[in-house]
């Protein structure tokens, strides 16, 4: 059996590849594994900057590899238990996990990013898509619906009735269509290249103002306003607190000389 996903890290990028191209990177159950532990890794390291993810071969993903998972029938229980009902089960969490690491999360598609291809897709934070990638919430096609906690970000960038169209029909939309209704960031010929660039100008931020803005944003959008206030608040007086604020304070003053080396990010 190959490795599932392989993560390599490099100058604080942290670069995560879905390694299953024989199977147009299919989620059977090592994947689901492999992806859960890598997320674990991510969050608990604070010198990484961003996470850029990216499929081997043809396809970024073509959702779940039905039959293998299928094969015992314990793998659903496996993949949908939770001890409390608002948590993230083995299946949500390859979605949810991106969500939670303390720094920026890019999705760099291409080819096929179908059902659970795209669930996962939607955990990061920004979505760049070549033109001619395919992209389409697949589960209607087997009569479900999407459970793999891409719900939580559909809800952040579609309009409702877009969202219901597409998880109704299982329709598929090339990524123009798909920057249009609000579901990828950007189309780009080379999505690698412009995640990269991406992370170059997100690196001369702080660390910890990037992060507080990640969980900020994260969770508001499900909450009242005064949660938001509240929140808003609080992750300004820790960034504040913080000698990445400091730093960047300094840096963006004294352009003229070279500038500070951030610290290690706060623990969010």
């Amino acid at each position: 059996m190959t490795e599932r996903v392989t993560l390599t890290i490099d100058n604080d990028i942290a670069t995560v590849t879905l390694n299953r191209a024989d199977k147009h990177n299919a989620i059977d159950m090592a994947m689901f594994h492999a992806i859960d532990n890598v997320i674990n890794k991510l969050k608990k390291n604070n010198k990484i900057r961003a996470v850029i993810v990216h499929g081997d071969g043809e396809n970024f993903c073509t959702g779940l590899d039905v039959k293998s998972v299928l094969k015992s029938q314990s793998n659903g229980a496996k993949l949908l238990f939770k001890w409390l009902p608002g948590q993230s089960n083995l299946a949500q969490r390859v979605s949810t996990g991106w969500r939670e690491i303390p720094c920026p999360v890019i999705m760099a598609l291409h080819g096929k990013v179908w059902g659970g291809g795209l669930q996962i897709a939607q955990g990061g934070d920004f979505r760049i898509a070549q033109p001619d990638t395919e992209l389409s919430i697949l589960e209607a096609k087997w009569g479900l619906i999407p459970d793999m906690g891409g719900a939580l970000s559909i809800k952040e960038q579609l309009q409702t009735d877009k969202a219901k169209y597409l998880a109704m029909t299982g329709k598929s939309v090339l990524a123009q269509e798909a920057l249009d209704i609000g579901l990828i960031t950007e189309v780009n010929e080379d999505p690698m290249a412009r995640a990269l660039q991406m992370v170059e100008e997100i690196k001369v931020l702080s660390p910890d103002s990037v992060a507080g803005v990640k969980k900020l944003y994260n969770h508001i959008s499900w909450r009242s306003q005064a949660y938001a206030l509240a929140k808003e608040s609080w992750y300004q007086i820790r960034i504040l607190m913080g000698k990445n604020q400091k730093i960047k304070t300094y840096n963006q003053i004294n352009s003229d000389k070279t500038p500070r080396s951030f610290k290690q990010r706060l623990k969010w």
